[in-house]
């Protein structure tokens, strides 16, 4: 490990990579400490106090932002608009001919609906941007599983609030330069980093907390359920289901071509740790609508039901999003007819089926087969820990969250991501990589 530690500092364009990647990250921690102008700040300490003994979408937000959210900071919305953009995206493809064709395009279409997706995450950040302003603007926090309302903005005037819903929207945008920047310029995706630096930045200090609370036991006994977590996750990453494929040999001028045997490997957990960030954004939209259309039994309904991360409502919610978006996001990143095309025009078959509707429909059913554990998995991941810490433990949900499941899991899928890009990039220059 050390010596592959050497390596990646002897390459200069991999050192450059990474220096940038660690300098970006560092800027976009800073911006979520820097308060947006016009707000109390006794209020946001008050703020910051609820959400780290409330739990649910509070404490969910502000792991997804690093702490930003109850720094009401310029980042406080996170990198989560963006995702949420991309989701409506990815939907709208697949239902709209001219996306579709736009994607088939090429780097030509794919750089259109890039832009598509950024003028989208402005237009859904500035209606986020307004909604929280004005459940903390007039002390309506309580919608977002906080126990008492927090007004965070004093003056409430038109002038006053324009400024924050402007500031927090601009955030968003430079957050989402940013993370472009990583996936151009560093190493890795930017925005999964981005939220990888949000959710590993608040691990050290839920540590801490509980280990004031509880005790030095109850620490080590979930310094050890996460251990053994990360080990369950990496095992589950890796596990492929190896499709053979076998390409018959041609002959072309005196040159004979083809003849050898490869495999299509299909991952147990195709989607990664997709689902539960996409899962996450859409858990956010009936607490603003709650909070915008301001209905007193939907407020109810959301505060008893989707703030609570014990509730059976909660669980099964969250645990369904998942399990669906696990489905949608591996049906679009593999599509069976398309690779079953690939295969007959290159040549190969599958050993015992028959090349293109008898391929399509074998890769089908091995795709679905092997998706259900794998999101099932994940589903378990994200919440069972979470719930259990919030009946076991005297810190609430909130503290739960940032040392739970869904930190262990976003941080653990990033994290191997991004090792495996930096060990291809070791092994390009013969280098020994992090992977054996």
């Amino acid at each position: 490990m050390l010596g592959s530690m050497r390596n990646i500092f002897r390459v200069p364009d991999l050192r450059t990579k990474i220096l940038f990647t660690v300098f970006i990250l560092g800027a976009y921690r800073l911006g979520s400490q820097v308060p947006v102008p016009g707000i109390d700040f006794d209020a946001i300490l008050s703020l910051r106090e609820e959400a780290d003994q409330s739990g649910g979408v509070l404490a969910l937000l502000n792991l997804f932002s690093g702490g930003a959210l109850t720094n009401f900071a310029i980042f406080a919305l996170g990198i989560m608009p963006y995702i949420t953009a991309s989701i409506i995206i990815q939907i709208l493809t697949v239902a709209i001919p001219r996306l579709e064709q736009l994607q088939q395009q090429g780097a030509v279409g794919q750089k259109k609906i890039t832009q598509y997706t950024r003028y989208l995450t402005l237009a859904i950040s500035f209606v986020q941007a307004t909604g929280i302003t004005f459940i903390f603007g007039r002390g309506q926090g309580t919608a977002l599983g906080n126990t008492s309302a927090v007004i965070v903005i004093p003056d409430f005037t038109f002038p006053r609030v324009a400024l924050v819903i402007l500031s927090l929207t601009a955030g968003t945008a430079l957050l989402m330069w940013m993370g472009e920047l990583i996936s151009q310029r560093g190493v890795g995706n930017g925005m999964s980093l981005l939220i990888f630096a949000s959710v590993v930045s608040s691990i050290p200090f839920d540590g801490a907390r509980l280990r004031s609370v509880e005790g030095n036991f109850y620490l080590v006994a979930a310094i050890f359920v996460a251990i053994s977590m990360m080990v369950a996750i990496v095992f589950i990453e890796q596990g492929q289901r190896r499709i053979p494929v076998s390409f018959a040999k041609r002959q072309v001028g005196r040159q004979m071509f083809g003849g050898q045997n490869t495999y299509i490997p299909l991952k147990v957990n195709q989607s990664g740790v997709i689902p539960v960030i996409f899962a996450s954004s859409i858990l956010f939209l009936p607490v603003l609508l709650s909070n915008v259309a301001n209905w007193g039994w939907l407020q109810t309904a959301v505060s008893d039901y989707l703030t609570q991360p014990d509730n059976i409502v909660y669980i099964l919610f969250f645990g369904s999003l998942i399990v669906g978006f696990a489905y949608f996001y591996t049906a679009i990143s593999f599509d069976p007819a398309r690779q079953a095309d690939n295969i007959r025009k290159q040549g190969g078959f599958i050993p015992g089926i028959r090349p293109g509707p008898q391929t399509e429909k074998h890769l089908s059913k091995i795709l679905n087969r092997i998706t259900l554990p794998g999101a099932l998995f994940i589903a378990f991941v994200a919440l069972i820990p979470t719930v259990l810490l919030s009946l076991t433990s005297d810190m609430g949900g909130g503290a739960s969250v940032g040392f739970g499941g869904v930190s262990i899991l976003i941080a653990s899928g990033v994290a191997l991501e991004t090792m495996k890009q930096i060990d291809s990039q070791l092994l390009q220059r013969n280098y020994e990589g992090f992977l054996k």
